[in-house]
């Protein structure tokens, strides 16, 4: 039986989830699979929490909304109380360890809890701007969704012109990818 995955990534408007569904999307279509992402924006017009609703799949996708994810990514306290709701007993939930005084929220069913600390290794290790590129590797490490060369091909598709400009940036972003799926296999040891 084909594996569909239904992802659910929130954070505050600006943290880059929809580019990060954009570029899964793309890279799981560029490899023949069947994908697609719904956006979802809050009510408030700045700083809104923003969830990116994303399926892949080996055939058709049904429907285009999911009750429940197989990887939920909240990137902030707000986000993690807003996807509670998507999680159940076969949810992998991802959040940023930076986040302070959520342990009482987190959901309590879910199958595993990932607290990576992909803002403070963006901070302090790479750069600020590739943070929502860390988050991409964890997603793509947890769910093996589609290869990390699929993914990179997309961000290259993506952000050629960008990297036409400053060829660091390639690296820079490369290294956030794998930097992202290397914090999830830490919790896999």
């Amino acid at each position: 039986m084909a594996k569909e995955y239904k992802i659910a990534l929130a954070g505050e408007g600006g943290q880059g989830v929809q580019s990060v569904a954009g570029i899964l999307v793309e890279a799981a279509n560029d490899n023949g699979r069947e994908a697609l992402y719904i956006p979802n924006f809050g009510v408030e017009q700045r700083g809104g929490v923003s969830i990116a609703f994303v399926q892949i799949a080996d055939e058709k996708i049904g429907s285009p909304k999911f009750k429940k994810a197989d990887i939920v990514i909240a990137l902030s306290d707000r986000s993690v109380r807003r996807t509670a709701q998507y999680v159940d007993e076969r949810t992998t939930f991802v959040y940023d360890s930076a986040i302070e005084g959520i342990e009482e929220e987190l959901p309590k069913n879910a199958a595993k809890v990932y607290a990576i600390p992909a803002i403070d290794v963006a901070k302090n290790e790479l750069h600020p701007r590739v943070f929502n590129i860390i988050i991409m590797g964890a997603v793509i490490e947890a769910t093996k969704v589609i290869t990390l060369e699929s993914a990179k091909e997309a961000i290259e598709k993506k952000l050629g012109y960008k990297f036409d400009q400053d060829p660091k940036l390639r690296e820079l972003n490369f290294r956030a990818l794998e930097k992202g799926a290397e914090l999830v296999r830490q919790f896999n040891k």
